[in-house]
């Protein structure tokens, strides 16, 4: 494949491998959440959204996008949120917030996160929650995702 460039005026070929490389999407993979979770635990525990991708190469980067629903449901309730890569915490304490003494919020925590896993084997990636003081509860009027995007180097 060629491209035609104009030189002033004077046409020239390109070769198209030249042009372009890496940073192209190789692919996008997606888990959604619409059954009720709820935690008090003051630790991590899973929110159910998980999802295994095998990158086409080592030097390959995976985007990880969540979009969490929560709902706080009791007094000085906190939560927060971490992105796993197989048993690697890789970011913790998305969304550490904190709501107030005694109101209900609904609310939604988007986070976006450039890995590089080095591998080509599969990984699994998943998203855990935990809650401060009091419940937490996924708001099951809403769809929660996880999406995998590979990048190519």
């Amino acid at each position: 494949d060629e491209f035609l460039i104009s030189d002033a005026g004077v046409l020239k070929r390109l070769d198209a491998s030249l042009i372009g490389g890496g940073g192209k999407v190789l692919q996008v993979l997606q888990s959604t959440l619409t059954s009720d979770i709820s935690t008090s635990a003051g630790s991590y525990v899973d929110t159910g959204l998980s999802l295994a991708i095998t990158p086409a190469a080592t030097n390959s980067k995976v985007l990880v996008s969540m979009n969490m629903n929560f709902v706080r449901k009791s007094g000085d309730t906190q939560v927060a949120f971490r992105i796993i890569r197989a048993s690697t915490t890789i970011v913790s304490d998305i969304g550490n917030m904190d709501t107030g003494d005694g109101q209900q919020i609904t609310d939604v925590v988007n986070f976006q996160f450039l890995d590089a896993p080095s591998t080509s084997s599969a990984v699994t990636y998943k998203i855990q929650y935990k809650s401060g003081n009091g419940s937490v509860s996924s708001a099951s009027d809403r769809i929660s995702t996880l999406i995998l995007t590979e990048i190519g180097a």
